[in-house]
């Protein structure tokens, strides 16, 4: 059973009962109805009608919708602090997925009738529950391929419909011009305006398509690991910044009056490198304190999993089995297709392999940058050995189609030696040079590498017959990252700069190929040595205290036995009556033993 002060405090901490004293969370909570679920029982499946609403207080549970032929299409995993069941009785229909318990779990129930006695009571609840549903539905839409294998959406949201209007206005304003056109061709009878402005609305009609598409592609997201601004112009511009949850220090809501009003606003995230603005967010305080809430719980992670090594140290030291943690996995994010590679012919692998984008070595990727860098740098020895190649060709054409017996490639000259054409020989000897060119081009391209390990970020730059400038930084210290292609020739080709902040300086990938999924394997790769780090710090203390642990445990006995009472002529002695001897105790004035005597006054057991 748990005490109504632990549900308070547990009410306390979800976003969605923001605003509530404690006197009216306790009300609430003597309302919850305690459930225990074993792991693999089916809560409610999806087309149930609603029975309530539901918090994991305990375990985790996993949201699942069907998939086809494939069966089920798992969407979500729910932990300690989630809610379920909400959307359903919140817009009076039935349930739109399945819930399922993957551990023994205790969940928090309040009926259906106590869910809208709820919202009757305190409206002020209303607005909390639609930004977590309008987050959640947004969420499912969408599919951001970049995720982590064990990363899960809880806040996402586009900016308000008021920047859609905004950006609006002109295409509007130059549509009216453009109808006003139309209206004149006709009352004029001149086919020529009304072509114009057939012409110019259609322009205006695709200028606002491009507007609202661009406005529908930018988001603010908030995972289980990171804050995330997703940025994207399409066809010109595409972005994704982001902070690791670990590195926020505030989040803030700035309002005008006209946001007040119509209910949106600025949140600021604060972080240990600057800010993170998600602009004319819908309900920016609802927003704000889903963001507080799941960065609290991120730190309150933390904390557990430190609590959790120090209890294995000590398990260890007792020689108890310790339960198995999960570990943090490095899936690679481009898949080897092993029957692609089969089927493919030797000579394109070993083409592919001289231009390949992105090595990967064990725990070791290499990037190099998108071959349309190495085409704008060598584009003009390139062209070149073309050109020279076109005139040899054009000189033997010539020399062939000409009726002179004299005009061959080769003759012989007087000394009556073979000898080539001067022009075709010049042409010949000018590929050296232009080879040689060629080839600095190609590994000055294929010197400038980037590369990723589970410790280390290097970019290093290697100039041929020059020098080598090599930039390194720990992963643990990337404070936070970022991506942008710039440019309809960047996102045609799918490259740009990966940013990476670690101190106070920034590292730089440039014009890699899918900066998006660069920026995820370091990511996962820094998120993995942290674990690691945070597992390992302070293990030297962890080992000493577990040490005191096990030898309080093992001696326990031992050390609650009655202390005996001391005889009569021993009574002035505190250190018979405790049962020791001085022979164990430490001497000297210092500590307030012995008074003032010296060392070699100390008195015999049994002569104060």
């Amino acid at each position: 059973m748990i005490e109504t002060k632990e549900r308070v405090i547990f009410l306390d901490k979800i976003h969605l009962f923001s605003g509530l004293e404690q006197d009216q969370l306790a009300g609430i909570a003597v309302r919850l109805e305690e459930r225990e679920v074993s792991a693999g029982t089916v809560i409610f499946k999806r087309h149930d009608k609603p029975d309530g609403f539901y918090m994991v207080y305990k375990g985790k549970v996993k949201v699942t919708v069907p998939n086809g032929e494939k069966g089920e299409r798992q969407i979500s995993v729910l932990y300690g602090g989630d809610y379920f069941g909400e959307e359903a009785l919140f817009e009076r229909r039935n349930r739109s997925a399945s819930v399922t318990a993957e551990d023994n779990s205790m969940l928090l129930f309040l009926s259906r009738a106590g869910f809208d006695s709820l919202l009757s009571q305190y409206e002020m609840l209303k607005p909390n529950f639609q930004v977590a549903i309008k987050s959640r539905k947004l969420a499912r839409s969408r599919n951001f391929k970049w995720l982590g294998k064990n990363e899960v959406i809880y806040f996402i949201a586009r900016r308000h419909r008021i920047r859609l209007f905004q950006a609006l206005i002109a295409p509007v304003f130059w549509a009216l011009i453009a109808l006003g056109a139309v209206s004149l061709g006709y009352i004029l009878r001149s086919a020529i305006p009304q072509a114009l402005g057939w012409l110019g609305a259609l322009g205006v009609f695709l200028w606002g398509i491009w507007r609202a598409v661009d406005w529908s592609n930018d988001y603010y997201i908030v995972t289980n690991q990171r804050v995330i601004w997703l940025e994207k112009v399409v066809g010109l511009h595409d972005s994704r910044e982001e902070a690791p949850l670990g590195t926020i220090l505030s989040v803030g809501v700035e309002t005008d009056m006209l946001g007040r009003i119509l209910k949106y606003g600025n949140v600021i995230v604060r972080t240990f490198v600057g800010k993170l603005e998600f602009d004319h967010v819908d309900h920016p305080q609802q927003a704000a304190d889903m963001i507080r809430e799941y960065w609290e719980r991120t730190k309150a992670i933390s904390a557990r999993s430190q609590m959790d090594v120090m209890k294995d140290t000590i398990k260890q030291k007792l020689g108890l089995p310790l339960p198995k943690r999960p570990q943090v996995e490095l899936s690679p994010i481009v898949p080897v297709d092993e029957e692609k590679v089969q089927k493919t012919p030797l000579w394109l692998l070993a083409l592919s392999n001289v231009f390949q984008l992105r090595i990967e070595d064990g725990g070791k990727v290499t990037y190099r940058k998108h071959w349309i860098v190495l085409f704008q740098q060598a584009w003009k020895p390139f062209g070149l050995f073309l050109l020279n190649l076109f005139l040899i060709g054009w000189r033997v054409y010539l020399l062939a189609a000409s009726p002179d017996p004299a005009d061959t490639v080769f003759h012989i000259n007087a000394s009556g030696v073979p000898a080539p054409d001067g022009f075709v020989a010049l042409l010949f000897a000018a590929f050296l040079p232009i080879g040689l060119w060629l080839w600095y081009e190609f590994e000055d391209w294929k010197n400038d590498i980037f590369r990723v390990t589970n410790d280390e970020i290097f970019d290093i730059d290697r100039k041929p017959f020059g020098a080598e400038e090599r930039r390194s930084a720990q992963v643990e210290n990337i404070l936070s990252t970022s991506y942008s292609r710039d440019g309809i020739i960047a996102n045609l080709f799918n490259y740009g700069t990966v940013k990476i902040t670690v101190g106070g300086t920034q590292m730089a990938f440039e014009d890699v190929m899918d900066p998006a999924a660069v920026q995820a394997d370091i990511n996962r790769r820094r998120s993995a040595r942290i674990s690691k780090k945070n597992e390992d710090a302070g293990s030297a203390d962890r080992e000493k205290f577990a040490t005191w642990i096990a030898a309080y445990h093992k001696n326990v006995n031992e050390f609650n036995k009655p202390i005996t009472a001391p005889d009569t002529g021993e009574a002035a002695n505190p250190f018979v009556a405790a049962g020791q001897d001085l022979d164990d105790l430490p001497l000297g004035g210092d500590d307030g033993i012995g008074g003032e005597n010296e060392i070699g006054d100390q008195p015999e057991p049994g002569e104060f």
